[in-house]
């Protein structure tokens, strides 16, 4: 039995946690908040001060998910002009953490968020038995994971290029424009002339009726729907699991998405068993493979 110490990197928190490899339990875990919009030596330091509040054995191996676009195998990050991280892009983050993280750690495994994401719901969550599992989470943007028996997978029939939805091409506007937070912000803007509500607004005002937020959600949804069936259909996905922040509002989502899948045999579409770990435990996984 081996705890695995992770970190789970996002727009505005750095989460970290061990990971028991016998059972999954995840222990130790905190949360520290993140500025991702400040410069190296801050977000840098966020990160490592993440990593000092775990009693991490010398030599460990240490998994990170972390949002992209990030160069994954070497460890460099590669953000530009996506709002976030915009001082890390080119540095090499794997040395940076295996210099700094305490222990130090032997290795440090980097795999994609909406990877470890599906990964942990395969390892204990809603996709567990599934044999082609597709993990979509729904925030800031619009990550997608690809899980063929446990393994993830960026080329197998299907996944879009990468395994990132952002690639997915709607008559000529990448997928991410279509649903993610600022898509839906900028529909209902151009609606209403509302600039200051994001989604929670949005929807709470949708579940009272309002037609221009019941529009704009409308038309995100099911442009997930369509922009999604194809690859979808080509993988032979057996389970798709929602999470991210907006998946609270899924029950007023799913309808909309239902009505874009257009798919009379579509596969269950679930919530994530435990959206709050699921990530640390696909970290855990990765790494301790």
């Amino acid at each position: 039995m081996t705890s695995v110490p992770v970190l789970e990197v996002g727009g505005t928190h750095v989460s970290c946690a061990l990971v028991d490899t016998g059972d999954w339990t995840v222990s130790r875990e905190r949360r520290i908040p993140l500025d991702s919009g400040g410069d190296a030596d801050t977000i840098l330091g966020t990160f490592v001060a993440a990593g000092e509040e775990l009693d991490a054995t010398r030599g460990a191996t240490w998994g990170v998910a972390m949002p992209d676009p990030f160069d994954y195998e070497h460890g460099v990050a590669t953000f530009r002009n996506v709002g976030k991280f915009d001082a890390i892009y080119g540095l090499d983050i794997g040395a940076v953490l295996r210099e700094r993280l305490p222990g130090p750690p032997a290795a440090v495994r980097f795999l994609n968020d909406a990877d470890a994401f599906i990964l942990g719901e395969w390892t204990t969550g809603s996709a567990r038995g599934h044999s082609h599992c597709v993990g979509v989470t729904l925030g800031t943007g619009l990550g997608t994971g690809w899980l063929i028996d446990g393994t993830i997978t960026v080329s197998a029939p299907g996944v879009p290029p990468l395994g990132r939805a952002r690639t997915i091409m709607v008559d000529g506007i990448s997928l991410e424009e279509i649903m993610s937070r600022r898509a839906l912000r900028r529909g209902y803007a151009g609606r209403t002339g509302d600039t200051e509500a994001d989604v929670l607004d949005i929807c709470l005002r949708a579940r009272d009726g309002e037609t221009a937020a019941v529009a704009a959600l409308r038309d995100g949804l099911t442009g997930l729907g369509s922009g999604l069936a194809p690859a979808l259909r080509t993988f032979g996905a057996d389970v798709v699991v929602i999470g991210g922040s907006m998946a609270g509002s899924w029950d007023l989502f799913e309808p909309w998405f239902r009505d874009g899948l257009a798919w009379p045999d579509a596969p269950p579409v679930v919530l994530a068993t435990d959206p709050e770990h699921a990530a640390l435990i696909g970290a855990a996984r990765f790494a301790a493979a």
